[in-house]
């Protein structure tokens, strides 16, 4: 998956260092087990009793399975680079973190005393995309689509790409992702929807006007 609309200005060395940190976390969970999971992903409950505060970060580096993380770093690669050209590096670093944060906030607001751990890079991702939404809707993105054994390579624009991801979050809202860890751990789509407004809304904020004034409706 891919923007085929627009050619890569810049290297995307923030977007290729969340990937590296993310591949380094889930080593450290494939190392560290349970316990390490525990210790670093989020709990509401803790969050909303004033502590593991550290864990709005750590939870952001962590997957609860090969498939959550490879699924979020394609969808990370899809979109994070042409976002970080449009933004700038630092501004979309802390746009990026800020996103994940606002992902957690969203969902311990909608169970504040939860005590299932929460963890995955979505919420985050799920700003990019929002950001994305905003800033590039009419980008074709290359994507595969698969029929059984057989695929092909299709052109989908992005805001209906995205738009459908977004109902789907708000089909499911709700309910526990399936992308879960023997510990119990579980992603939840309220994160996912909190991240994406978090991203639409404050897109232009973060957005460097030199960088997209010649190319933001491609």
């Amino acid at each position: 998956m891919a923007d085929a609309s627009r050619a890569q200005r810049n290297f995307p060395i923030v977007t290729v260092a969340i990937v590296a940190l993310n591949v380094f976390g889930f080593m450290l969970e494939l190392e560290g087990g349970e316990d390490f999971v525990l210790r670093w992903a989020i709990v509401a409950n803790n969050i909303t009793a004033g502590h593991d505060w550290i864990t709005f970060l750590t939870s952001m580096f962590l997957h609860g399975s090969w498939s959550h993380i490879i699924g979020n770093m394609i969808f990370l690669w899809a979109f994070g680079p042409e976002i970080e050209d449009a933004m700038g590096p630092a501004r979309y670093a802390l746009f990026y973190l800020a996103g994940g944060i606002a992902a957690m906030l969203a969902q311990i607001a909608g169970d504040p005393h939860s005590t299932v751990p929460a963890l995955g890079a979505s919420g985050a991702i799920a700003a990019v995309m929002g950001a994305f939404l905003v800033t590039y809707p009419r980008d074709q993105i290359r994507t595969i689509i698969f029929f059984g054994v057989f695929f092909r390579v299709t052109f989908i624009p992005a805001a209906l790409l995205i738009g459908l991801w977004f109902v789907l979050q708000i089909v499911s809202l709700g309910t526990v992702s399936d992308m879960e860890t023997q510990t119990g751990t579980m992603v939840a789509y309220l994160a996912h929807l909190g991240g994406g407004v978090f991203g639409a809304l404050t897109a232009r904020l973060f957005e460097d006007k030199d960088r997209i004034s010649d190319d933001r409706d491609f």
